[in-house]
């Protein structure tokens, strides 16, 4: 039976029990109180006792240890499943997180669940960077590019478990060890051709003409144009005011006379109003997401770019192929004409809202009336036909 002693240097009491292999032991309670140092002790041997028994389960270790951190500090021992914890963090999130980033994080936590399987209701401390690699690479196989792969894993994925970590619910981050993937694409991606673009615009409707035009005379990227609203747009001096999701300040960007044309023959809305509303709240992946529309428009207009491979490219047959061109390439575009048309390095970077001179070097192909002078230099695509 499980005892208690007392050195006369220590003001803790000593348990003395039979350990899970039957061994005697003896461990500091951190008891000075007689009483709880002797409860400790017994309920250390009941569950020793169980453990030898084979009769030992997760929950009723979970049980004697929350017992016994109770009776010590007062505190409850938090033992999240992984489902409960992910469920209660977006619960904590809505309301203070912007709803673009909220539906990016239920998305990726929604589909980390799913992979999990019956592995989500164990304890959040038991998923492992096996689990996490697990995933990301259940991404790649899904076709998702490897800059999308590593954004969900290293700051979507990663946001909860960090929070976990700092409450102390988990030892580790289990994200934090999972390898980014690499993204060896043969080559950078294509700019379209200006008859391409008024090929572009002749196979669209609707709302994806205005979003083309709008990539086209501004270089946004494809979620900073689908989700404008109309509170951006100052059709006055002919310029958007933009905060881009990707990153960099908010921005004023002057656009040409054919997508002012097409904003004024539009309706208008009033402060947060989407100015393409059958676009607006999309997401940009998957077959029916905002890129995989604009791939059919390309195919309906007879475009179609060069394959590229990225991923594993040093084995044939490996890896992920993509195309050389999408909504994407009208930000080359952009730089592209910009750069043909003679405008300086300088102001080509102000207009594409590049970071540094490293990341606008990538998309060179080939103040506020100097930025508007550069725009107007761009050629026109024929956007009324």
């Amino acid at each position: 039976m499980a005892g208690i002693t007392k050195h006369p240097n220590s003001p803790f009491w000593t348990a003395i029990f039979y350990d899970g292999a039957g061994a005697k032991v003896r461990r500091s309670t951190k008891q000075r109180d007689r009483r709880l140092a002797l409860k400790t002790a017994m309920a250390w041997e009941d569950t020793a006792k169980a453990g030898r028994e084979k009769r030992l389960t997760e929950a009723q270790a979970r049980k004697v240890v929350g017992e016994i951190l109770a009776r010590s500090t007062g505190e409850s021992l938090h033992f999240h499943s992984c489902r409960a914890w992910l469920d209660e963090w977006l619960a904590g999130r809505r309301g203070t997180t912007a709803p673009s980033t909220l539906a990016k994080y239920e998305q990726t936590t929604r589909d980390f669940i799913a992979h999990l399987g019956e592995r989500a209701d164990l304890t959040l401390a038991a998923i492992s960077p096996k689990d996490v690699r697990s995933f990301r690479d259940a991404l790649a196989k899904g076709g998702r590019a490897p800059s999308t792969v590593n954004m969900a894993i290293n700051k979507t994925l990663s946001a909860p478990f960090l929070s976990a970590l700092r409450l102390g619910y988990v030892p580790t981050n289990p994200c934090a060890a999972v390898e980014a993937l690499r993204d060896d694409v043969e080559a950078i991606r294509d700019p379209f051709t200006t008859e391409q673009v008024g090929d572009l615009l002749a196979a669209a409707e609707g709302d994806w003409k205005g979003a083309i035009l709008c990539g086209y005379f501004t270089g946004l990227r494809l979620r900073d144009v689908c989700w404008m609203t109309w509170d951006a747009v100052d059709l006055t001096a002919s310029v958007i005011k933009v905060k881009p999701m990707k990153l960099g300040p908010t921005a004023l960007h002057p656009f040409g006379a054919e997508l002012a044309a097409w904003l004024r023959a539009q309706p208008r809305g009033i402060g947060k109003a989407p100015i393409f509303p059958t676009l607006a709240g999309k997401g940009t992946g998957g077959r029916y997401g905002l890129s995989g529309r604009f791939k059919s428009i390309m195919e309906k207009a007879g475009i179609k770019g060069r394959t590229l491979r990225s991923g594993d490219v040093g084995k044939a047959g490996k890896g992920r192929t993509t195309s050389s061109l999408s909504f994407h390439s009208l930000r080359h575009t952009f730089v592209s004409a910009l750069a043909n048309a003679g405008v300086s390095a300088e102001l080509r970077q102000k207009l594409s809202g590049h970071a540094d001179e490293r990341s606008h070097a990538t998309y060179t192909h080939h103040e506020m009336e100097n930025l508007r002078g550069a725009v107007a230099k761009l050629p026109p695509v024929g956007a009324a036909s």
